[in-house]
């Protein structure tokens, strides 16, 4: 399954739902043009057994699945790779872990350099953020815009955007240079399949 060249990238908000209402919604946004989902639970209640059936969903889809911060569970359950935050280890030892096709992404906050090097050992795509109050990062620090188009400048793989990106701001980032837009609130705190299209309208417009 290959990492999309651009569009929505949607993050799975489980908390406080049943595993048949995330797989609703989640099938929803896919429904709504999602290209990519990652699963993110901070507090997991099935992880595996959820994995599992988002993985089945995605690829009926043919979208890719990769799991948050977890080399372990993706190796698990076989999904298509995995993203990496600042303390999830590093590149090498995913690709050696998940191999040659799995997707590795790497956080990268503001940092371009961290992109480039991150780049260099071998990352399939870097993410920057965020870009606007979040509710799920609120203590995250800001990354600016700026950022995206000097990635977009000395990088050749895709580069998405996170943190409190809606429909209305979304914009301002693809036009900086975000080629894709990760999104959790701004999907799945509304009706999933519009929220996805309106997003998916902005890489159109």
């Amino acid at each position: 399954m290959n990492f999309p060249k651009r569009g929505l990238y949607a993050i799975t908000q489980p908390e406080h739902k049943s595993l048949e209402q995330v797989l609703r919604e989640v099938e929803a946004a896919l429904k709504g043009g999602a290209g990519v989902i990652q699963y993110r639970d901070k507090q997991p209640l099935d992880a595996e057994g959820l994995a599992r059936q988002l993985l089945t969903l995605c690829h009926a889809y043919q979208a890719p699945l990769l799991i948050n911060d977890s080399v372990e569970l993706s190796l698990k359950v076989g999904a298509d790779g995995v993203h990496l935050g600042r303390d999830d280890g590093d590149i090498a030892e995913a690709r050696h872990q998940l191999g040659a096709n799995a997707i590795i992404g790497v956080s990268c906050y503001n940092d371009v350099n961290k992109a480039g090097v991150a780049a260099e050992h071998g990352a399939d795509y870097v993410a920057f953020g965020r870009f606007f109050p979040s509710g799920s990062k609120p203590l995250a620090a800001p990354a600016d815009p700026a950022t995206l188009t000097q990635a977009k400048q000395l990088l050749n793989l895709p580069i998405v955007a996170i943190g409190g990106i809606l429909p209305e701001n979304g914009g301002q980032l693809i036009a900086a240079g975000a080629d894709l837009l990760a999104v959790i609130g701004g999907v799945f705190d509304h009706e999933p399949q519009a929220a996805a299209r309106a997003y998916q309208a902005l890489f159109h417009s």
